[in-house]
């Protein structure tokens, strides 16, 4: 069934827009200038109009569904190319976009809240992200005209620039009604496999449950026979499912560490456990003024972002410390 954009569609997608990225309709409705009445009821236009629930709604909070994160993903990215296609109208002359791959759960939780102080601090950049997974070599760079990457992975690109911005550690997370719920379950042995929520790719060709066995492992508890737990393509449709009851992700700190801090998400175990991929930033050896700033940039924000994290694990009391955790 084709869409036609209409006014009113293109509205609703707008207050729906603002919403996904707020997690809250009285922040949207301050973003947008209106009312967070008329923010909560465009959305929920939208929602009668696809016959699905966007969000789900509690006193607390405002979560994305699985539709609803589907929906957020594509409509930040259709919004980006119009914002980058209007920028480049109005900076005629000016460097072109560029475009950036990059994986779509840390484009979605750490780069995109981010992304706006990186065109604060460099007007004539224009940026347009794509998220994906798919590993990159030089030439599918060169064929699809990608100027540089982000990729969650081990490393090993022998054929292009890569640089470690950011490791990264592993904690199951659950929301505060699980806890209360599964008063029984106080250490992994006690984890029945079905309460596991799997990101079932981390990153292109990972082996099979590779991040819930390298937690398992770390802590020394012994691996469940089989992992029948919810199966899902992307981390952030884990961590959705977490934040809803459904179960225990294991959540990458750059992508919980604001649940965290919100108490939206609590670890439900006090061992972190690094895990065996990372943050690189990838291009070309054909390297250029943009695209150095941006690794310029990712590394000065991915130091803030590791000052903020060892915080928490120092302050956090359900916690313990790791020992070889980058400061």
């Amino acid at each position: 069934m084709k869409y036609k954009l209409s006014p009113s569609l293109l509205t609703w997608l707008r207050c729906f827009d603002a919403a996904a990225r707020n997690n809250s309709f009285t922040k949207a409705a301050a973003e947008l200038h209106v009312t967070q009445g008329s923010v909560s009821q465009q959305v929920k236009h939208l929602e009668e109009h696809l016959g699905v629930a966007l969000f789900h709604r509690t006193r607390r909070s405002l979560v994305l569904s699985q539709d609803g994160f589907r929906l957020a993903m594509a409509v930040s990215q259709s919004f980006q190319v119009l914002d980058d296609a209007l920028g480049q109208i109005r900076r005629s002359g000016r460097n072109q976009a560029l475009s950036l791959s990059c994986s779509p759960s840390f484009a979605m939780v750490w780069l995109t809240p981010r992304l706006g102080q990186l065109l604060r601090e460099n007007p004539d950049l224009s940026v347009r992200v794509h998220g994906e997974f798919q590993t990159l070599d030089r030439f599918r760079m060169e064929e699809e005209h990608i100027q540089a990457g982000i990729r969650f992975d081990p490393g090993n690109y022998s054929d292009l620039y890569a640089e470690k911005f950011l490791d990264e550690w592993l904690v199951p997370v659950v929301s505060p009604a699980f806890i209360a719920a599964h008063p029984e379950i106080k250490q992994p042995a006690d984890l029945p496999s079905a309460f596991m929520l799997h990101d079932a790719v981390p990153w292109d060709n990972a082996p099979e449950y590779t991040e819930w066995n390298t937690w398992l492992e770390g802590v020394g508890s012994p691996l469940p026979a089989t992992h029948d737990g919810q199966h899902f393509n992307l981390s952030q449709l884990a961590i959705t499912a977490a934040l809803t009851g459904q179960g225990v992700a294991m959540g990458r700190m750059a992508l919980v560490l604001d649940d965290l801090l919100k108490g939206r998400l609590v670890p439900l175990f006090g061992t972190p456990v690094q895990s065996k991929a990372s943050y690189y930033f990838i291009s070309t050896r054909q390297r250029v003024e943009n695209i150095s700033n941006i690794e310029a940039w990712l590394q000065r924000e991915s130091k803030r972002f590791q000052r903020a994290r060892a915080t928490w694990f120092k302050t956090n009391p359900r916690m313990t410390q790791p020992e070889d955790r980058p400061t």
